[in-house]
């Protein structure tokens, strides 16, 4: 299996993300969120905390459909798509935010598809899969 991420991320960015990333690769998706809420928390630039809480939704999405609570993790899920999209960047810290939210939009789109998620038998999910790309990009 190849690796999401290279040396140079590890060097670059906090080791919160790389490790929620491992985490939440591994589908240990409360665990990623708690990494990535202990540098959320601390003195973060307001895109980094913004992109951070985006992610840790996403993450908490999925914990809460582990769970059976498809009604909590169309809210996650509907609160992290708004954060993504007021970042307004197609990449940060080297993810890349298109390929991510396509990712999120197949698994938990079928969420939106009617009033209330509870009436839906939760389908076969393909959870999205964090992979960085190349480049190091900014982040503040």
């Amino acid at each position: 299996m190849d690796v999401p991420y290279t040396d140079a991320h590890i060097s670059a960015y906090p080791v919160e993300y790389i490790a929620g990333i491992d985490l939440y690769n591994a589908g240990e998706f409360h665990a990623a969120h708690d990494v990535w809420e202990e540098r959320w928390m601390g003195e973060v630039g307001p895109q980094e905390k913004l992109f951070l809480q985006a992610m840790i939704q996403s993450a908490v999405a999925f914990h809460h459909l582990d769970i059976g609570r498809p009604g909590a993790s169309r809210q996650m899920y509907q609160r992290a798509k708004e954060k993504f999209a007021r970042l307004g960047t197609s990449v940060f810290m080297s993810l890349d935010l298109e390929e991510y939210q396509q990712q999120l939009d197949t698994a938990l789109s079928w969420l939106l598809s009617v009033a209330d998620p509870r009436e839906l038998p939760i389908p076969e999910i393909r959870h999205p899969k964090i992979r960085l790309m190349p480049e190091i990009s900014e982040f503040d």
